[in-house]
């Protein structure tokens, strides 16, 4: 019986960590009882807000739509590229939210997490480069694999470290960064990985 006091004051104090470290509003309830109307307004200030962020995207697609028209091929890769930063984006932000919220990492560790995010993300970048780059040689040829496989570097290597430095931000703001890092990294994620797959796509291929 005690075991279990002991076990359910820990989970407690746990969870009142978790949404201090956080600066996480606290619903009063449980989420699981908390009402439809309640959960809507805990979350959709960011979304609408990045509604109106993401129109970047579409400006700096049509941008560079000279070199859209002349290379359709790359039109293929552009929901990949951006997914995937996105997705390496969203796993960093996740880890970094879960270890303000538990005190593993501190604020003033940012700089640390931020300078050992660079090695991990550049690894994941090749290694998905690699993949991305045998099907860039088989729809589009030489030229084309080197773009995608380029891009997809650079595009995770942003997206990781954006993942990363953005929960000590909005922490830092006394935002909730559980409820504002992943619609954020989305956007950012669209908006980055159209302006850098294009531009070395135009360097690339020496168009604009």
């Amino acid at each position: 019986m005690e075991f279990v006091q002991k076990n359910s004051t820990s989970h407690t104090d746990t969870s009142e960590m978790m949404h201090k470290e956080t600066h996480a509003e606290n619903l009063g309830i449980s989420i699981k009882n908390a009402s439809i109307g309640l959960l809507y307004k805990k979350r959709v200030f960011w979304l609408v807000i990045l509604v109106f962020g993401n129109i970047f995207s579409g400006a700096g697609i049509a941008y560079f739509e000279e070199i859209i028209t002349s290379y359709v091929a790359l039109v293929f890769f552009l929901p990949l590229l951006i997914d995937s930063g996105g997705n390496a984006g969203s796993q960093s932000a996740t880890l970094m939210v879960r270890a303000l919220a538990t005190g593993d990492v501190h604020p003033n560790d940012w700089g640390r997490m931020l300078a050992r995010e660079v090695f991990v993300a550049l690894g994941l970048g090749f290694s998905m480069a690699i993949a991305v780059y045998f099907l860039g040689l088989y729809r589009g040829g030489y030229e084309i694999a080197m773009v995608v496989g380029i891009s997809m570097i650079a595009i995770v290597l942003i997206g990781s470290l954006v993942g990363t430095v953005l929960p000590f931000v909005l922490h830092k703001l006394n935002l909730d960064p559980a409820s504002a890092s992943a619609p954020m990294i989305t956007s950012i994620a669209d908006i980055s990985g159209v302006l850098i797959y294009f531009a070395i796509a135009s360097a690339i291929l020496d168009i604009g």
